[in-house]
């Protein structure tokens, strides 16, 4: 047996209102649109995880979704055009990632990063 995806899933009245921050932020592709839900996706394969946390590190929140891109300062600057809310500041961590934590439309702590070593 073995895991093939997991997809997380955020309640939302309107799910349309995700189409600026899910598509235009941070560029992922809408793969499907029933009216009632809409999937955005990337063609990039990424390792299946799950996180389960105390704190969010750094004495910050938990952030219910973690998304990495390459150029983290570059989804910084956007979200700040866009007047998204910063829940936490672009930082960088003592365990090597630079972040910041961002409130999508619907109210979730969304949790930018980019690894160090990239």
């Amino acid at each position: 047996m073995a895991v093939l995806r997991i997809v997380a899933n955020i309640e939302a009245a309107d799910p349309q209102a995700g189409r600026a921050f899910y598509g235009e932020l941070l560029g992922l592709d809408l793969v499907m649109d029933h009216g009632w839900i809409t999937t955005f996706a990337s063609a990039k394969q990424a390792a299946v995880q799950v996180s389960i946390a105390s704190q969010g590190g750094s004495g910050t929140p938990v952030p219910q979704l973690s998304i990495e891109v390459d150029d983290v300062d570059t989804v910084y600057s956007k979200a700040q055009q866009l007047g998204l809310e910063i829940v936490y500041d672009i930082t960088n961590e003592p365990w090597g990632v630079r972040r910041f934590y961002v409130r999508d439309p619907f109210g979730t702590i969304v949790n930018i990063l980019a690894h160090g070593d990239r």
